[in-house]
């Protein structure tokens, strides 16, 4: 999913990404027919994008464990 433009995109910070000023956060941003995320360090850096069938796959096995 490379080469997805970013730009214009909405980014949220996960709830579960601590209040402990560690700033280990992650933001994600559900862009066409995909979800990207980031860190929120470093919001112009990399982003990782994935379907969004991938996506509720992930979450799935997050709840799961």
């Amino acid at each position: 999913m490379g080469g997805m433009d970013l730009a214009g995109a909405q980014w949220r910070k996960s709830s579960r990404s601590g209040g402990g000023g560690n700033g280990s956060c992650v933001e994600v941003a559900f862009v066409r027919a995909a979800v990207a995320v980031r860190d929120s360090k470093d919001p112009d850096g990399a982003a990782l994008a994935f379907t969004p069938e991938a996506w509720a796959a992930f979450l799935g096995r997050l709840s799961s464990s």
